[in-house]
């Protein structure tokens, strides 16, 4: 008997392979979309998000068995429609071409920079934040006037679906298309000989999707994690760090790219910073047993993940902090409480994988120094946290490590600032998106240079003589 499932997957990638070849073709058509016709598009995507905003909301809290629709409005809803109004504002400007300075040896000749679309892109999207992730890349590369596939991820199906759904219903499929699917499709997916691939995921996905990507020569940007740290400085209060700290770190239940991963603290201050992150961690998500405004884990086998690493470090003998927690009462066996972890060994999975769940280890630092060391002999993480009273402080911090992205004395909102770069570097990724950065993520700056009919560089042709001569002086200054 044949293979249904295969037969499926077969199916789908060939369709996958012809809407590729039917964006390729459009494009030809219409190399250079009307700025007009970019921000009706871009317009779309903003009604879109509040017309049906609940669907979106009600998809992904299916898909999570559990998640805060506060949550969603704040990180997902609300989050696309500043990004896709913010582009269509700023579009004009952002699309012009820009004029650059002539050497008076090449006078009296113009140059200018051009910004074109690169052509038919693939943006891959993760579960974590499953219609955000997908829809803002998006924007960027609607904004640049390009054609856009995205393959949403196969742990969000119903969201995946909703966004099908939803797009079809605003674009066609030779300009916006949505493929669903597993492994196979993503794998297919990313070897199609995109103009730009946009992938938001894991290290070890990404790595994958680099070399499938190196076949093509197709350029890429990677947006990916790591593990981002938290750093308090001696000057600042503990207490008060734990306010934003526990927010930034449980958001979500820690399935964030840019949650605190870990925090390192004054050595001596551990036990009472984790008693003061659980401290808030209770007054904001009482009885996680039942809170609709704590979210699930996203599968079976990521709780799995999250419960090995912890017995990990308690066998260990790390002190472990953890929200009072009635399985039988959550209706949701995915649950999973916020964890605090006081010194676990710098040898476990805890400390040697990015965690991605609502667990925080605690470590000691003897000074920023130490902590700036601790940090630079790991790999570059996405995002770096420091607490400090004095800017100074902070900012010198900033000066002695190296982080896709940083804020001080607040975790995650400077992704919320939309002209600046969000993106990662070494281990974390490479490339950005978000405002300007995201058009230019999925536009070809396209340099020209040009000369009237009669251009004086005549006069250095061979053979080379005096004309030549002055003119290398000039040139040399």
């Amino acid at each position: 008997m044949p293979d249904t499932n295969m037969q499926t997957a077969t199916g789908s990638i060939d369709a996958m392979q012809a809407i590729f070849h039917q964006q390729k073709a459009a494009f030809e058509a219409e190399r250079h979309r009307p700025l007009s016709d970019r921000k009706a598009d871009l317009e779309k995507i903003e009604e879109l998000v509040k017309t049906r905003g609940d669907e979106f909301a009600a998809a992904i809290d299916a898909d999570f068995g559990r998640r805060s629709k506060s949550e969603t409005a704040l990180a997902e809803l609300g989050f696309t429609i500043a990004t896709a109004k913010h582009s269509r504002q700023h579009l004009t400007k952002w699309a012009s071409s820009k004029p650059v300075s002539v050497p008076m040896t090449l006078a009296p000749g113009k140059a200018y920079v051009r910004r074109e679309p690169k052509g038919v892109v693939g943006i891959v999207s993760p579960w974590n934040y499953s219609m955000q992730l997908a829809f803002a890349p998006l924007v960027a590369a609607l904004a640049a006037g390009c054609r856009v596939m995205i393959k949403p991820s196969e742990f969000t199906p119903r969201t995946a679906a909703l966004i099908k759904s939803t797009l079809g219903e605003l674009f066609s499929e030779d300009h916006v298309a949505v493929i669903e699917g597993g492994v196979e499709e993503a794998s297919a997916f990313t070897a199609l000989p995109f103009d730009h691939l946009f992938y938001t995921g894991s290290t070890q996905v990404g790595r994958i999707v680099a070399k499938a990507a190196a076949e093509n020569l197709t350029p890429v940007t990677l947006e990916l994690g790591g593990k981002s740290p938290a750093v308090v400085a001696p000057d600042f209060d503990g207490a008060e760090a734990a306010k934003t700290l526990a927010w930034g770190k449980f958001l979500n239940a820690g399935q964030t790219c840019v949650a605190p991963d870990y925090a390192l603290v004054p050595r001596g201050s551990e036990q009472d910073f984790a008693k003061a992150v659980m401290h808030e961690t209770g007054e904001m998500w009482p009885d996680v047993a039942t809170n609709g405004d704590y979210t699930a884990i996203i599968s079976e086998r990521h709780h799995a993940r999250l419960s090995e690493m912890v017995e990990e470090v308690r066998q260990a003998g790390a002190e472990v902090h953890q929200l009072a927690f009635n399985k039988a009462d959550a209706g949701n066996t995915r649950i999973f409480p916020p964890t605090v972890l006081v010194n676990p060994p710098l040898d476990s999975k805890l400390m040697q994988e990015e965690i991605f769940g609502p667990i925080l280890p605690v470590l000691g630092h003897d000074g920023l120094e130490d902590a700036a060391r601790f940090i630079n002999e790991r790999d570059r993480p996405l995002a770096l946290y420091v607490y400090a009273k004095s800017k100074q402080t902070a900012r010198d911090f900033l000066g002695r490590t190296i982080s896709g992205g940083a804020a001080v004395n607040i975790p995650l909102l400077h992704l919320s600032v939309e002209d600046l770069p969000f993106g990662g570097v070494g281990a974390s990724g490479y490339g950005s998106y978000h405002g300007e950065s995201g058009f230019l993520t999925f536009t070809h700056e396209r340099g020209v240079f040009e000369a009237p009919v009669w251009h004086p560089s005549r006069l250095i042709r061979p053979p080379y003589g005096k004309m030549f001569e002055f003119f290398k002086k000039l040139q040399a200054g």
